[in-house]
């Protein structure tokens, strides 16, 4: 008996293990055309997104992980510049946008204070990471901290070096 036991609870705990599942807060447009990016107002220049990749970032001035993922954002942008546009979009306003002092975005940044595109995206929870190929085909998305799940520069360059 305390065989069978250690047989089935051995069994449950793989069968869990291989379901582990990346967990998102928006609808999943994986290897499918991306919806629409809407912009209100560029806050930067408006970035040149033929023939490159594009990473767009959902985040806010209140959210911790946003703030934290800006450094991460910065390296990429900087890292992949001739293959990748960084841009990150908020639904507020341009004045608490503005307000914001530390971290510094060095990528693209626009808002869309009619929440447009974070509503095509359906995007429930932030920060929240698309990235796209120059074909418009969305080639991973998520919370890109998530355990498991990271975005990460070995990522971006695996994806750019398949779909480029």
């Amino acid at each position: 008996m305390k065989s069978f036991i250690l047989v089935f609870f051995s069994f449950l705990c793989i069968s869990l293990s291989a379901q582990v599942k990346k967990q998102l807060w928006a609808k999943s447009y994986l290897d499918k055309k991306a919806p629409e990016l809407i912009v209100e107002k560029w806050l930067s220049d408006k970035p040149d997104t033929k023939g490159k990749f594009i990473l767009i970032d959902f985040w806010a001035t209140w959210c911790g992980p946003c703030k934290q993922a800006i450094p991460e954002l910065n390296k990429f942008q900087s890292e992949f510049k001739d293959e990748l546009v960084v841009i990150g979009i908020t639904d507020e306003t341009k004045y608490t946008v503005n307000k914001m002092k530390s971290p510094v975005m060095t990528y693209f940044s626009a808002i869309d204070t009619k929440q447009r595109s974070k509503r095509s995206y359906k995007v429930k929870g932030i920060p929240h990471c698309v990235l796209i190929d120059p074909n418009g085909i969305v080639r991973w998305e998520g919370y890109p901290t998530l355990k498991g799940f990271e975005l990460t520069s070995k990522v971006i360059k695996d994806i750019i070096e398949k779909y480029k």
